[in-house]
């Protein structure tokens, strides 16, 4: 049977790829019965549907049966590309020296450094600033080492943690600054900033999806909260922000929809990817 798209301004959705944590889950990092029928849906349309996060394949395998995936995943921002039986299809690791310098930086601005390799996530405290969030929200521990230097030859994502946020951005800015085009570094959450291949972003996700699954990127909607999840607006036909985004994160996507505590995800599929054009109504 063919896929039946609806099309909205002459836009027909094909794909539909969402950040996980602020978007398709809540604060609490639960499914909601309303998100797994909204990508029902998306599945009974023919309308193709995955995820995209900064955690490791570990930490999405909890969703891949729920929601049905059938499609890549893309991990650690796009660090690891991986089936849903996470076999490994594309993997990017940090440049070593580029990976030293982001740490030497994340450091002078006194956040805490956690490093992700493929395999294993490492951290110097076992029970350091958010490290039993993540752990909740990822569900393994980490690997508490002395000095996460001893891995950063396998890294594929550096974490800087902290509460101080405005410390998080001043931090976000000084290793694009220093590090260059040699990394991608963006905030995941107001907490962490991540720093990654420069290939391993989100609007490359939205590229390699678009290539792998032979979808146009114009027919491609994207779904996220924050600033990280941008760069997969600007690649793709349709991007949607959650309502508790920053102004930041709004103004950068074409619709807002509700916040992941009102069921924000449900809510954008049903309107502006299943819905009839008369029902969506665009952002000012």
């Amino acid at each position: 049977m063919a896929a039946e798209n609806w099309s909205m301004n002459n836009f027909k959705v094909q794909l539909v790829i969402a950040d996980v944590d602020g978007t398709l889950v809540t604060q609490q990092k639960e499914l909601t019965d309303r998100a797994r029928a909204a990508v029902r849906k998306l599945h009974e349309r023919g309308v193709r549907f995955t995820i995209t996060s900064g955690r490791p394949p570990r930490g999405m395998q909890m969703l891949i049966e729920p929601l049905a995936l059938r499609d890549p995943i893309a991990a650690f921002n796009g660090g690891l590309l991986v089936s849903p039986e996470l076999k490994m299809l594309r993997e990017h690791f940090l440049p070593e020296a580029a990976a030293h310098k982001a740490v030497e930086i994340i450091r002078a601005h006194k956040l805490a450094v956690w490093v992700y390799t493929d395999q294993d996530w490492f951290a110097p405290e076992r029970h350091g600033p958010h490290v039993d969030r993540e752990e909740w929200t990822v569900k393994f521990p980490p690997v508490v080492v002395a000095s996460v230097e001893d891995q950063l030859h396998r890294a594929v994502k550096i974490t800087g943690v902290s509460d101080d946020f405005d410390a998080v951005a001043r931090c976000e800015q000084d290793v694009r600054q220093e590090c260059g085009e040699q990394v991608s570094a963006a905030r995941s959450q107001p907490y962490y900033l991540d720093v990654t291949h420069p290939k391993a972003n989100k609007g490359t996700v939205v590229d390699l999806l678009s290539e792998m699954l032979h979808v146009p990127r114009e027919n491609i909607a994207t779904l996220g909260d924050m600033p990280n999840d941008m760069l997969m607006f600007r690649r793709s036909g349709i991007s949607i922000a959650m309502g508790q985004s920053s102004d930041e994160v709004k103004q950068a996507a074409r619709y807002v929809t509700g916040s992941n505590e009102e069921e924000g995800f449900a809510l954008a599929i049903e309107r502006y990817v299943l819905a009839p054009a008369a029902d969506a109504t665009a952002r000012d």
